[in-house]
């Protein structure tokens, strides 16, 4: 009998002690279901006794699901089978070319297109390790990241032969073997490779031409996005490409699911998440030439999309179309990406609807990364302790000033307590190796961080600033650089932005700070486009700013653009805006200064300017 009452009480009381659970700890349950997808994703991998690459699973995959699409481009639609077989030819017609050999290092000069696609598997088949040349580069920067990566080869695609022509000279001196996707060419120095590879046969590649290969072999070389400079080679090896492939599998993508990718294949975000997640997912692929957003939410429904990418200013961009009656009419229901803001994902859950947002944090060359698991609106991930133990990281002091790490008397860095801003530094480990940039090792060392916290150990500097708050959820706070110190403050350019771009009159902000001689730090100053259909109004952008923002965080100076330059995934660049500094005999855009007595942004003269250098108006 008491036997009976003791059962009936434990079932009763079951769930009273799970609402207490989940108000004492409300994402306990997200995070055990974070851990066990993690040990799933380590366990699988640790199963495979023999090597196994990421091309390794696309043929898995195109012999388990031949006959299903993996690419939608226009409107041509490449199965397993048929993406497999292409890129087989591109493969055996790289194989009949005398001066190649597998293996070589070969750079990829393609816009987003299915020949992006074919050519990387074709060399992955060969392994060739590839470098993701940005389709935007020319001259110096396409010579340079060109020769970053040790290439001997250089395969282009038809409509970039003139970026090629212009580098050729410099390519010729190389002994470059320059391939270009065209039928025939008539350009000495340059071979046409596409009737090479309608001739070529679409037989099996044999695996011994990669048996060379090892989890420590670089796979593809993919650059910084060049905000500060000309871009760096991050190598990417074959381990860290296997983790790229359960990305999308670890958030519920399955390959029922239609994936909308309009992200550059040559960056992080698209390659990654967008290509290299769907081989393992078995998915299709929604391939677009560029992000439109006015063709977005049209495609998504013209195709059945499930899962959409975003990344940088995606989401924003989405938010400012003019609104439609169905806008919620979609099938999406999820999308994952990295950099949106709390106010901006508010707004597109609001108008879009239910979808679910999986915020990530990662780096190209970095060895750490988080996920927002728990959804939680404004954060990019959680700090966990299992993930810690595995990917061990820290946030340290960061002096913004000197731009440089602060370290205590014994000489090791500072951990912030939560709620602080600090540097995320991770621990370069087996586990988390950190490989580094190409032929560049001063960049290379610059991003390694010694006696952090204790004499000898080794950490990745990411130069990000951010912040854990008491419910453990990691916050992005700037970029070291993007940050700059004003009156003895620390000012985050990207909050300054968000608050300019709140105003009636602005569309879009770029903030960073600017030298003036005779001061210490750097003074605020944005560059911004004014909304079509409105004025500058200075008078009204003053009383915003001195409403939202402290006096230090102000922006001093405003200068109005047409556009502000982006890179190719989005960001905004800053190094020759911050050059160019706030100079009217230098920039022809019209120019502002804040002007406290008149209660406004006034024009800049050069009367005023002379002043300011001279040191006899205060700032």
């Amino acid at each position: 009998m008491w036997t009976i009452y003791l059962c009936s009480a434990l079932v009763a009381a079951v769930p009273l002690v799970a609402v207490t659970l989940n108000r004492l700890f409300p994402y306990l349950r997200a995070d055990i279901l974070y851990v066990r997808d993690l040990a799933w994703l380590l366990l699988k991998f640790a199963r495979r006794r023999a090597a196994f690459f990421a091309v390794d699973r696309f043929l898995e995959q195109a012999a388990a699901r031949p006959n299903n699409p993996f690419v939608v481009f226009d409107d041509d639609v490449y199965t397993f089978a048929s993406t497999d077989q292409k890129s087989n030819r591109v493969a055996n017609a790289l194989l009949a070319h005398p001066r190649y050999a597998p293996g070589d290092p070969v750079a990829l000069f393609v816009p987003n297109e299915p020949a992006f696609m074919l050519t990387w598997l074709a060399l992955a088949k060969l392994g060739s390790p590839v470098a993701l040349l940005n389709s935007n580069i020319r001259n110096k920067s396409l010579l340079h990241c060109f020769g970053c990566s040790g290439a001997k080869a250089l395969i282009a695609a038809a409509e970039l032969k003139q970026a090629v022509e212009d580098v050729l000279p410099s390519l010729k001196e190389q002994e470059v073997l320059v391939l270009l996707m065209v039928q025939s060419c008539d350009t000495p120095g340059i071979e046409s490779f596409s009737d090479k590879v309608d001739r070529a046969s679409d037989a099996a590649i044999p695996s011994s031409l990669r048996a060379h290969i090892t989890y420590k072999s670089p796979a593809v070389y993919i650059y910084t996005s060049g905000t500060t400079g000309l871009p760096k080679a991050a190598v990417v090896n074959q381990s860290r490409l296997l983790i790229a492939l359960a990305v999308l599998s670890a958030n519920g993508v399955v390959s029922s699911d239609v994936i909308y990718l309009n992200l550059p294949l040559y960056h992080t975000a698209g390659f990654f998440i967008g290509f290299i997640g769907a081989i393992e997912t078995g998915s299709t692929i929604i391939l677009k030439r560029k992000f439109s957003a006015s063709q977005f939410w049209d495609d998504c429904r013209k195709h059945n999309v499930t899962v959409v990418q975003y990344i940088g200013e995606v989401m924003r961009y989405l938010c400012s179309t003019p609104k439609r009656e169905n806008d919620k009419d979609h099938k999406v229901r999820l999308a994952i990406g990295n950099g949106i803001r709390a106010e901006i994902s508010r707004e597109f859950l609001n108008r879009f609807g239910n979808i679910q947002i999986k915020e990530f944090y990662a780096s190209t060359e970095g060895n750490v990364g988080f996920i927002n698991y728990a959804g939680k609106i404004g954060a990019l991930g959680r700090a966990n302790f299992v993930h810690r133990k595995l990917f061990p990281y820290s946030l340290v002091k960061y002096d913004t000033e000197c731009d440089e790490v602060v370290r205590d008397a014994n000489g090791l860095c500072v951990e912030v307590p939560k709620g602080e801003t600090g540097l995320l530094v991770s621990k370069i480990t087996n586990i988390a190796p950190f490989v580094g940039y190409a032929q560049n090792e001063e960049q290379t060392e610059r991003k390694r961080l010694r006696d952090v916290l204790k004499k000898g150990d080794l950490y990745f500097n990411s130069g990000d600033l951010m912040r854990i708050d008491k419910d453990n959820f990691i916050y992005f706070q700037d970029r070291v650089g993007d940050t700059f110190r004003w009156k003895g403050e620390n000012v985050a350019t990207t909050e300054v932005s968000d608050i300019l771009t709140l105003t009636d009159c602005l569309k879009e902000a770029n903030v960073y700070g600017v030298q003036v001689p005779g001061h210490e730090g750097r003074i605020g100053m944005a560059t911004v486009t004014v909304k079509e259909e409105a004025r500058f109004d200075g008078s009204k952008i003053y009383n915003h700013v001195v409403s939202y923002l402290p006096a230090y965080a102000r922006p001093r100076f405003i200068r109005i653009k047409d556009t502000v330059e982006l890179t190719g995934t989005f960001k905004q660049m800053k190094m020759k805006l911050v050059e160019e500094n706030f100079d009217p005999g230098r920039i022809e855009d019209p120019l502002y200064i804040l002007d406290d007595e008149h209660k406004s942004y006034v024009p800049l003269t050069a009367q005023v300017h002379s002043a300011i250098i001279a040191g006899t108006m205060k700032l």
